[in-house]
């Protein structure tokens, strides 16, 4: 699961979840859940967009 996560990087344990029954390895949602918390996997967030200093004219 670590692996399919480091691939993936934008992707949560629910799609983790679907990607492991699609290989044949049907797990539970929430057993999917709980080694995801374990590995203290997350959603590597995307960078913010860079605002314009001072006014438009």
């Amino acid at each position: 699961m670590r692996e399919m996560a480091d691939e993936r990087r934008r992707f949560g344990y629910r799609r983790l979840a679907i990607l492991l029954r699609h290989e044949g390895k049907g797990m539970n949602l929430k057993k999917v859940y709980r080694l995801y918390r374990e590995e203290r996997l997350t959603v590597r967030k995307r960078g913010g967009r860079k605002r314009a200093l001072g006014t438009r004219r």
